[in-house]
């Protein structure tokens, strides 16, 4: 973990001011997203872990922290809220992750930027209220629990192989190529049932279309669904 312009003569290094107040108004303007969310103060480590957790399993993002769900500055203590992150990422967070920070000025307020890279450790996991570790991942704005099979696909860290022809694919591969075809979506468990394969076994197969690009995931309110990218 890191912030711009530390000094070691200095306790409270974040009370100075690195990123420019268009800059902030900027990303402010573009609201929350994939790689942004706006987060009034951090109330607890625990809970911000998640975030954290969301944004490294993913695409990587930012949290400016000072901001309201609507965009206004409410201005922070950039020290407080940096060593509650810092907590966050360290003590809920396995393995810990790598964030970055940045203070803005507007509005005689200060706003903290915290930055986590999209991570070549993943799965991280964040500790719960009933002290279980889970995965988190992030779409659009909202955060989701990873099921297993984007446990399996985060947990791969080869490189992406070329894919095959549908014609080398199996019975099993065909047929979840050909309801995709016919049908909007699929769960793990449903493609399990329709092809008669266990659970384990359709985990590892959606996760191989995942890294191949030929399905992508998608939150519903039911589960994690699966369809033709």
């Amino acid at each position: 973990m890191n912030f711009e312009g530390s000094t070691s003569n200095n306790p409270r290094s974040l009370d100075n001011v690195h990123g420019t107040e268009q800059e902030l108004y900027r990303m402010i303007k573009e609201g929350e997203h994939q790689k942004q969310d706006f987060k009034f103060r951090v109330d607890s480590s625990l809970k911000i872990a998640k975030s954290l957790c969301a944004f490294a399993n993913t695409d990587g993002g930012k949290l400016l922290i000072g901001v309201k769900d609507n965009g206004r500055i409410a201005g922070i203590d950039p020290e407080e809220e940096y060593y509650m992150v810092d907590g966050a990422a360290t003590l809920f967070c396995k393995p810990h992750i790598d964030f970055s920070a940045r203070v803005y000025s507007a509005e005689n307020k200060l706003v903290l930027e915290i930055e986590v890279p999209a991570s070549s450790k993943r799965p991280h996991f964040a500790k719960d209220e009933n002290q279980k570790w889970i995965a988190y991942v992030r779409q659009a704005d909202e955060i989701f629990m990873a099921n297993r099979v984007l446990l399996s696909y985060l947990r791969d860290k080869t490189p992406k192989s070329e894919k095959r022809n549908l014609i080398a694919y199996g019975p099993q591969e065909r047929q979840l190529f050909e309801y995709l075809s016919e049908n909007e979506n699929i769960s793990l468990s449903k493609f399990s049932r329709i092809s008669k394969i266990p659970l384990h076994e359709a985990e590892k197969t959606l996760a191989l279309f995942l890294k191949w690009e030929i399905i992508r995931w998608k939150a519903h309110d039911a589960g994690i669904r699966f369809s033709l990218v």
